[in-house]
């Protein structure tokens, strides 16, 4: 299994937790996609270094209001480090773990 290397490891970061929020919009084949990619990735890159949200924009409209959502689904990465913006169903796993700033690396 492969291991990834976070910001912490890189010395820009003390290690915690990372806290991601998914925004969807109900069950769309987009967004199902994208709940059961990144749910695959934090688990295998991450190994239970994470919160993740999922906010369905159309169940909790208030969580959604205050955000600036451009278009769905988009994952919002709020710590550690700057905050990030991916969008879309997060099957492209290298551009997906370049965006919350991990870097893959062998066994």
């Amino acid at each position: 299994m492969k291991k990834a290397a976070t910001e912490s490891d890189w010395g820009k970061e003390e290690e915690r937790p990372f806290v991601l929020r998914l925004y969807v919009a109900g069950s769309s084949p987009n967004s199902v996609r994208a709940i059961t990619n990144l749910k695959a990735i934090c688990e295998k890159y991450l190994e239970g270094n994470y919160e993740l949200e999922i906010i369905d924009v159309h169940q909790q409209v208030q969580k959604a209001g205050d955000r600036q959502l451009i278009a769905l689904p988009m994952l919002l990465k709020e710590s550690p480090g700057m905050e990030r913006r991916l969008i879309g169903d997060m099957s492209d796993t290298k551009k997906v773990l370049k965006g919350l700033g991990i870097k893959e690396t062998g066994v």
